[in-house]
């Protein structure tokens, strides 16, 4: 992510925090005809706080803070997040009656104008980002790739970039791998900085990388893998992550058993066959192993060997279909995790058949392996579903992007991310 777009983003959560408090005095305001006492105001302040916490992250798990994408300016996708966020507010004071108030009317007098303020807020920032002046930004070396980029920039104007085709006028150039190997271009590009001109030259795949949060598969070196997947700075976290792992997967053994007989009633009611299905993976470092689920499919799915899954696969069958979509089928994997097969955040997991076809197929796609596979992962949040070579590649992009800059708060987003995934029926 760019600096710019942090600040974006910092300033877009300080707006949102302002109006959720405007919103409780206003609604204050109207409900009692003046303004609210300080110990009126005191009494709703720490109760509305932790409210207002509990939106914010509603609002980060719906996708109000991607500036990337547009979805931060959707009035229906604020309303929803406001619409979860209203019905989270009164289970928390009816479920937990500590505070000394159970605000009925204010609390919905608040959601509605908090709701009304925030659309307009994040319609206004849309606006200014729209029409502020652009970063401009010079592609040095036009290749295929760098024109996609292009247009992927010029289709999204709130990022903030205006690709240019003079590089006189520009106030980013970004380089290729190529360029930089032509001695004549290093030449001009040092002697621009020499002369002060007032600009900065870029990597293209470290601003790609910035902008999509994906790398650039068919444009990194092996010189790359050297210097950015630095092992030994993350064993700490590594070894953070297995207790965490652990922990959760301890935590969610009850829920598991408490749906484990409804779900093999489900699955041998509508299908002959086992209700675990058990498949061979591919984790880290190559090492293979076998993954647990609920069968989802008819027992015979793979009578012709292997085969990519589709989005609307005809082997899987109706209670297989709901078992997807809520991700219950993947349940059992809870054990995987236990084991140390699995980790609950990395690459999902591909069978060794698909491997062998990628690795042929995909430059570095092995690479995926350097890391615990897992449950969920930055490319499941980002391109929920992949059948076919091509997708494998947007994925792998993903993926080297979560291996470079793991961390824990990227495991927390994608944690976030995936909820708003199951509850959206996506990824499968």
């Amino acid at each position: 992510m760019t600096r710019s777009n942090r600040i974006k983003k910092l300033i877009l959560l300080l707006g949102d925090i302002t109006l959720f408090y405007a919103s409780l005095f206003a609604a204050l305001l109207a409900r009692y005809a003046s303004a609210p006492s300080l110990k009126l105001w005191s009494l709703h302040m720490f109760p509305f706080s932790i409210i207002y916490i509990l939106w914010i992250i509603v609002f980060y798990i719906v996708g109000l803070y991607d500036i990337e994408k547009k979805i931060f300016a959707s009035a229906s996708a604020a309303i929803k997040a406001m619409a979860a966020g209203g019905i989270i507010a009164i289970l928390f004071f009816y479920l937990i009656p500590y505070f000394g108030i159970a605000p009925k009317t204010n609390l919905i007098i608040n959601i509605f104008i908090a709701c009304f303020l925030i659309w307009i807020w994040r319609k206004l920032f849309f606006e200014f980002l729209i029409r502020t002046a652009k970063i401009k930004v010079f592609l040095l070396n036009g290749m295929e790739e760098m024109a996609d980029f292009a247009e992927f920039i010029s289709k999204r104007p709130y990022l903030g970039y205006e690709i240019i085709n003079d590089i006189s006028g520009a106030n980013i150039i970004v380089v290729s791998e190529q360029a930089k190997q032509k001695p004549e271009i290093i030449k001009s590009l040092y002697l621009k900085i020499r002369s002060g001109e007032n600009i900065t030259i870029l990597d293209f795949g470290k601003f790609y990388e910035s902008i999509t949060g994906k790398i650039p598969v068919f444009l990194i070196s092996k010189a790359w893998f050297l210097e950015n997947l630095m092992e030994l700075n993350k064993q700490a976290f590594e070894k953070f992550k297995r207790i965490a792992d652990i922990i959760l997967a301890i935590i969610l053994f009850m829920p598991f058993a408490l749906i484990f007989p409804f779900a093999a009633i489900a699955i041998k009611i509508n299908s002959k066959g086992p209700i675990i299905y058990k498949q061979k993976r591919v984790g880290k470092n190559g090492k293979i192993f076998e993954i647990i689920k609920f069968r989802s499919m008819v027992a015979d799915a793979e009578k012709n060997g292997a085969q990519w899954a589709q989005k609307k696969d005809k082997r899987v069958t109706l209670s297989g279909n709901i078992l997807r979509k809520t991700r219950i089928d993947e349940l059992p994997q809870i054990w995987n995790v236990f084991k140390g097969d699995l980790s609950f955040i990395g690459p999902r997991p591909e069978r060794p058949e698909f491997v062998k076809e990628l690795a042929e197929k995909i430059p570095h796609y092995s690479m995926r392996n350097l890391v615990k596979p897992g449950l969920s992962g930055w490319a499941q949040v980002n391109f929920p579903y992949g059948a076919s070579v091509e997708d494998a590649i947007e994925k792998l992009q993903y993926d080297l992007y979560y291996i470079k800059n793991r961390s824990l708060a990227l495991e927390i987003s994608i944690a976030l991310k995936t909820i708003m995934t199951i509850l959206s029926r996506e990824g499968r």
